[in-house]
């Protein structure tokens, strides 16, 4: 769905977690016709669009008040979603297999999203430490890099017939 910038009005309606984990706030509001069909039957509404300059893998979002409007009825699980029409009730059925490429699509640019994010956080944190503490390590070898118990530990026999089977555990440990 496109849209032309000449018909958005400003618009100061945040909202939040369309792209898991973060808000935005729109560049505009922009008013769209919105038609579901058939050969014989449709029904058309205005639909507000609040317009967002975000990646996400939906082009448009038809929220409650979309649903409303049309006097829909959704339903999630056959992806099926029913409203009055001119004709009788009008059926607009979904596809399984791309709400599913959608939806990974969806996963998929919100991970990366993040990832993005934390870089962008470390990389800020990194500017606040002192020189000194922004070299990384020299890698040392493995045996000096193991890790070792807080505690005092001491491994058992899982089973006595087969004592290369152990688990390690605090070694003062209440007997009871």
């Amino acid at each position: 769905m496109g849209y032309d910038m000449t018909t958005l009005v400003p618009s100061d309606q945040a909202f939040y977690d369309i792209v898991p984990g973060t808000g935005s706030t729109p560049v505009g509001r922009v008013t769209l016709p919105v038609t579901f069909s058939t050969r014989d039957n449709y029904r058309t509404e205005y639909v507000n669009f609040e317009v967002a300059e975000f990646e996400t893998s939906y082009h448009a979002i038809l929220g409650r008040p979309s649903l409303a409007k049309f006097m829909a009825i959704p339903n999630h699980t056959y992806i099926l979603l029913k409203m009055p029409a001119p004709k009788g009730v009008l059926s607009v059925y979904g596809d399984l297999q791309t709400s599913y490429a959608c939806e990974a699509e969806n996963i998929k640019l919100s991970d990366t999203l993040e990832r993005s994010r934390n870089s962008v956080l470390v990389a800020h944190a990194a500017k606040n430490l002192p020189a000194d503490q922004q070299q990384i390590p020299a890698k040392e070898s493995t045996s000096q890099s193991q890790l070792v118990p807080a505690v005092a530990t001491k491994s058992i026999i899982l089973k006595d017939d087969e004592p290369h089977k152990t688990a390690v555990i605090g070694a003062i440990l209440d007997p009871a």
